[in-house]
């Protein structure tokens, strides 16, 4: 059965579903419960599952992870809210040195199946530590798997299977897509959710994109049709892993490839998959592999942040830059 929702709404219907079906599942967050939370993903929840399950937590995002780490050691299946993406950080060492490091620690006897979700990039008008990308830096931590939902479809399963996923998970939700429509086929459950989609095919080149940068992506390539390059272009969807056997598959057949995505380039997801292209792919390549993505600086204020962002004139302009060679 297929509904129209927007990437909020099917991220509530999916938490919904996730504490239907896991009856040891649990939610916890600031201003989660009563509120709704900020951009009311998690409206109602509460209401329907009661404050043990749907739980309003301290401003302690090091206590919120770690409180989930000792909950999923004795069983429990915890989901957590991190308000926004700069409020992360005081939870950092929490998610990195311990959650990360539990199952290679134990040797694998024990498991620490967390989720946390991080409403994350720009676009929103909104101040500082409310519009950054820091998903790179969790990437380089081996033991967590990383995850973003493009669209509302990926978003109502990503979550699901994010829960069911024995390893620790975070989701990096693109909060400027919250209010972005789409189909959800609540029937039919979405692929691996650390697999690549080809979203739209193409022959001439690859746009590489995940997030919040999916839609552009795919705006900038029906712009360059009106042109008569035919551009492929493919929603990354997990960041870690990363499936390089869809993208180094859509390069060899294109020879080009842009990677994109809001965080700064300098140290970015973009340059991991660069180098992993040109060891796989080299001989494939008509031009080099070109990034587009944030400027090596703190996020801007409001009223210049378009001006940071990738947009379609910079993918197109990546785009000329690729055919020139």
């Amino acid at each position: 059965m297929s509904t129209t929702m927007t990437m909020a709404k099917a991220i509530n219907a999916g938490l919904r579903a996730a504490l239907e079906s896991h009856p040891n599942s649990l939610l916890m967050g600031e201003d989660i419960g009563s509120l709704g939370g900020v951009y009311r993903v998690t409206e109602g929840l509460k209401a329907d599952f009661g404050a043990d399950r749907v739980m309003d937590t301290p401003l302690a995002e090091s206590g919120i992870i770690g409180t989930a780490i000792g909950l999923a050691l004795r069983g429990y299946l915890p989901v957590c809210e991190i308000q926004f993406d700069g409020f992360v950080f005081p939870g950092f060492n929490q998610i990195t040195t311990q959650l990360a490091k539990m199952h290679s620690r134990s040797e694998g006897a024990l498991s620490a199946p967390v989720v946390i979700r991080i409403p994350y990039g720009g676009g929103i008008g909104s101040i500082e530590h409310h519009s950054e990308s820091p998903e790179a830096l969790f990437a380089h931590t081996a033991g967590l798997r990383i995850i973003t939902p493009s669209n509302p479809q990926d978003a109502y399963w990503m979550i699901q299977q994010a829960v069911a996923c024995k390893d620790p998970v975070i989701v990096f939700e693109p909060k400027r897509r919250y209010w972005l429509k789409g189909d959800v086929d609540t029937a039919a459950p979405t692929s691996d959710p650390f697999s690549a989609h080809i979203v739209r095919e193409g022959t001439d080149a690859t746009i590489v994109a995940y997030g919040p940068l999916v839609p552009v992506a795919l705006a900038a390539a029906a712009a360059a049709e009106e042109d008569g390059r035919s551009v492929e272009v493919v929603d990354l969807r997990s960041i870690s892993p990363i499936d390089f056997d869809t993208v180094t598959e859509s390069v060899r057949k294109t020879g080009r490839l842009i990677v994109t995505h809001e965080a700064p380039t300098f140290g970015g997801i973009g340059g991991e998959i660069a180098a992993r292209v040109a060891e796989r792919a080299f001989l494939s390549l008509e031009a080099p592999v070109l990034r587009v993505g944030g400027f090596h600086m703190p996020y801007p204020v409001a009223k210049v942040e378009e001006h940071y962002l990738p947009d379609i004139d910079r993918l197109l302009e990546a785009l000329d830059r690729s055919f020139a060679y």
